[in-house]
């Protein structure tokens, strides 16, 4: 399960991608995922949306995490 950041949640983590699958309790749900990165950096917190995308396609907090899942945070975009 490879966890792949963008923008702001790329600086929070400090680094592009995170290697989910040797954590000892995986995430099991966009959702589970979700809690994870705010208990884990808690700067996650501060962000007032993301999206995440499973396998190239935006996912609701409800979809399930499989152990091969390609998964991407895509923190909220302004520009002009």
């Amino acid at each position: 399960m490879e966890l792949f950041l963008f923008g702001i949640t790329k600086d929070i983590v400090g680094k592009s991608s995170l290697d989910l699958s040797t954590l000892e309790e995986k995430p099991t749900s966009v959702k589970d995922l979700i809690r994870y990165l705010n208990d884990s950096y808690p700067e996650f917190k501060r962000l007032t949306s993301v999206a995440v995308a499973v396998n190239g396609e935006y996912a609701s907090q409800e979809v399930r995490l499989h152990h091969e899942d390609e998964i991407a945070i895509i923190p909220p975009v302004s520009g002009g």
